[in-house]
């Protein structure tokens, strides 16, 4: 895709139906047709608990945002573009031991009970996909020692780095003429 349809740095608006507007970390847009919108996030500790439930309730309301002013025309008539979801959670004690959960009245559902952060994002990432929110999405864990010298994990083979940018760039050939 040639480089004057790639937003990385500015020109990142695009409408919404519930706000004017939202910054995405990655836009294609061409020739008025919006092909690719990419959200990328991080997190490093210490407080996990407040960021992890904040960054759940972001992702899932830029989705709905976006694929609401889709729906309502706000990108001309492009078909449907690739929406993705890049997460890069620090790997630390604080993000891998369980986390207990609270259950006053009602039953979380099994797959929280005991699951880290790690693995509850993982389980965001997943389901967003899974829920059509999302085209694709990766989860990176990275160490504060090692990162800056390029050593992470994936966790996830479904959630994997290459096959959120083999999905990416099999919207974007499709544009390419």
């Amino acid at each position: 895709m040639p480089e004057e349809f790639v937003f990385r740095k500015k020109a990142l608006e695009l409408p919404g139906f519930f706000r004017p507007t939202k910054e995405w970390d990655l836009l294609v847009v061409k020739d008025g047709i919006l092909i690719v919108a990419l959200e990328a996030k991080s997190q490093a500790g210490p407080s996990f608990g407040n960021n992890f439930n904040n960054r759940t309730e972001e992702a899932i309301g830029s989705a709905l945002d976006l694929w609401t002013a889709f729906r309502q025309g706000a990108f001309n008539d492009s078909s449907q573009p690739f929406l993705g979801y890049f997460f890069l959670l620090e790997d630390c004690e604080a993000s891998q031991r369980p986390v207990r959960v609270r259950e006053p009245h009602f039953d979380v559902f099994p797959e929280f009970v005991g699951a880290s952060y790690a693995k509850r994002y993982e389980m965001l990432l997943r389901k967003l996909v899974l829920e059509r929110h999302y085209s694709a999405s990766a989860l990176v864990l990275s160490r504060r020692d090692t990162g800056l010298r390029g050593e992470y994990s994936e966790p996830a083979a479904d959630l994997v780095m290459s096959a959120l940018l083999h999905k990416l760039i099999a919207q974007v050939c499709a544009y390419v003429h």
